[in-house]
């Protein structure tokens, strides 16, 4: 995913339908309510910003005709958190039919992005793609909370897009704790220290984001570092808004020929507000995930 989404402007539609326990078949749902229906009129203006060589380099807007995909999310009619179901995701053209091919990129068919709405939930995972432009994925949502899914692929011939769908675990939410700022964090073996090109971030201007990982153990950068999903590590950006939308989304790729042990990524933030941000690495095959919330001014 060689790209920023700043503004990608997408249709997407949300379904839920009635599962069965095993799986997900459309031969054995029915529809049950349609929530909420998006319709951007470009579907892909934004800028893909290049962090395959310096990261002065900007491969400047895709080339690739947009497709305005409409992506379906059908859901099990009950959900109770923490316990494991099927989702499924239909791809479909403006007039409804299945779009059948996808080309991968980042090693992957399908990207899913489902982050509950007090961003403390971050999930990044792969659905397995069935044919006939279905996707099915199994997870679970840990927690009463509304849910957002960023699902981002890319239709054969054509670029990338994301569709933004949305679902509701009902319940009792947990309250949202405070938003911390801190920039030194520890998650499992790994150190994270968090650096910004500049002490006050501001909107719309460019920001150099770095990762520095040391192993708690050693207090040395990392020896098992390997390449997740085809590149030193990921990192996604929201900011809190409610509702989430495509405008709230960035998702960066980090940048080759940094030093050993840090993760270097560019991005901008398009408003000011509070974000917050899941840098992801891999650890000998194990993918730690720092999260850190930042000021936008």
């Amino acid at each position: 995913m060689n790209r920023i989404f700043t503004a990608l402007a997408i249709t997407s539609s949300l379904v839920l339908t009635q599962a069965c326990a095993s799986q997900v078949k459309s031969s054995q749902t029915s529809e049950i309510s349609i929530l909420n229906t998006n319709t951007i009129a470009n579907a892909n203006p934004h800028t893909d910003h290049n962090m395959e060589n310096d990261h002065n380099q900007h491969s400047g807007h895709s080339s690739l005709e947009p497709v305005n995909a409409i992506a379906e999310l059908k859901t099990p009619s009950k959900i109770i958190p923490k316990n494991p179901v099927y989702l499924a995701i239909d791809i479909k053209d403006k007039a409804g039919k299945p779009i059948a091919n996808f080309d991968k990129f980042q090693e992957q068919l399908m990207h899913l992005i489902v982050v509950s709405d007090d961003l403390q939930s971050f999930q990044h995972i792969h659905p397995t793609y069935k044919g006939n432009g279905r996707f099915e994925i199994k997870t679970d949502f840990p927690y009463p909370s509304g849910y957002t899914l960023f699902s981002d692929y890319k239709v054969a011939g054509k670029s990338e897009q994301v569709s933004v769908l949305k679902t509701q675990i009902p319940g009792q939410s947990p309250t949202t704790p405070k938003i911390d700022l801190a920039t030194n964090k520890t998650f499992g073996n790994t150190k994270v220290n968090l650096k910004l090109s500049q002490p006050t971030i501001k909107a719309g201007q460019e920001v150099h984001v770095i990762f520095n990982l040391q192993d708690t153990v050693s207090n040395q950068p990392p020896a098992d570092l390997k390449p997740y999903l085809g590149e030193r590590g990921h990192l996604v950006i929201l900011k809190q808004s409610s509702p989430l939308t495509q405008a709230d989304y960035i998702h960066a790729h980090a940048m080759k020929n940094t030093p050993k042990g840090e993760i270097h990524f560019m991005t901008s933030f398009p408003k000011p507000g509070k974000y917050k941000m899941w840098g992801q690495f891999n650890r000998n095959d194990k993918i730690v995930t720092a999260d850190f919330w930042i000021d936008v001014q």
